[in-house]
């Protein structure tokens, strides 16, 4: 599903031309996403006073006669967002345009596993955001702070960064590539990881992931941008999806441990 860095990208596509637009309706073609959507009248007549991000979530802050109002966005395994001027008749999997002063921004989702939140303030009450962890691009991130969460934890490393009430906005690729930039095996249980190592496993999320964000996401089947452009980080992917393949930087095979989500290592530069 779309990550970290694809959520970010789209956050950057959509904040600068939707700024201070009016919300001037919807057209809501299917409730029926991951929960039902349902869009206030309130929000008729509100201004867009920002777009930010909460680890993988999209929150779109209203200005209106009622206060300040939110959508939060999430796009699932296949969600995206266009930006339109003149938009096109819409297709089986447009569920939602958004209508602005002078654009339309369409939610195309065809596994329908994103979802729409409408919450009033704060943002942060709201069940889906309440118990994130520390967002993995903030200042909070750092080898302490996952020291101190991974005592006497035995889950592997991997799946201890991917834990979203631990560290909001890491997925399977983004961990795979990071522990391998910190030379960490993934399947090293997380409270056996000194605090040294899980300083530079946070150096390497952060620098990861910004990387990712520098080169316009991951480029997945389902992920495109706003623009309709896929992101390009894929092609500079180190271990994910490479099982069997040499690494780039020993030679050796990359190993791929199977399952419902498959780990990618190399089995001699990650210890």
């Amino acid at each position: 599903m779309p990550e970290l860095p694809e959520v970010e990208t789209v956050r950057r596509a959509l904040s600068a031309p939707l700024q201070k637009r009016t919300l001037t309706g919807w057209t809501l073609r299917n409730p029926n996403l991951r929960w039902p959507v349902s869009i206030p009248e309130s929000l008729r007549g509100a201004r867009l006073g920002s777009l930010s991000r909460i680890a993988k979530y999209l929150v779109f802050r209203f200005d209106s006669e009622q206060g300040q109002q939110f959508l939060i966005a999430h796009l699932g395994m296949s969600g995206s967002f266009r930006l339109l001027r003149e938009p096109p008749a819409a297709d089986k999997h447009d569920h939602l345009d958004l209508l602005f002063d002078d654009f339309v921004l369409r939610y195309n989702d065809p596994r329908r596993f994103g979802s729409l939140h409408h919450q009033r303030t704060p943002v942060e009450d709201h069940f889906l955001l309440r118990e994130l962890g520390v967002d993995a691009l903030s200042e909070a991130l750092d080898g302490e702070y996952l020291y101190r969460r991974s005592r006497g934890r035995r889950l592997w490393v991997k799946d201890f960064v991917m834990n979203a009430k631990i560290l909001g906005g890491v997925g399977n690729i983004y961990a795979s590539e990071a522990l391998f930039e910190a030379r960490i095996r993934p399947t090293t249980a997380a409270g056996r990881i000194a605090k040294g190592r899980y300083e530079r496993l946070a150096v390497a999320i952060k620098h990861t992931l910004q990387n990712a964000i520098d080169r316009g996401g991951t480029t997945l089947r389902d992920f495109y941008s706003s623009d309709g452009r896929p992101g390009y980080f894929a092609h500079n992917l180190q271990v994910y999806d490479r099982g069997g393949q040499d690494c780039r930087i020993c030679g050796a095979k990359i190993r791929r441990l199977g399952g419902a989500r498959s780990t990618f290592y190399c089995v001699r530069c990650q210890k």
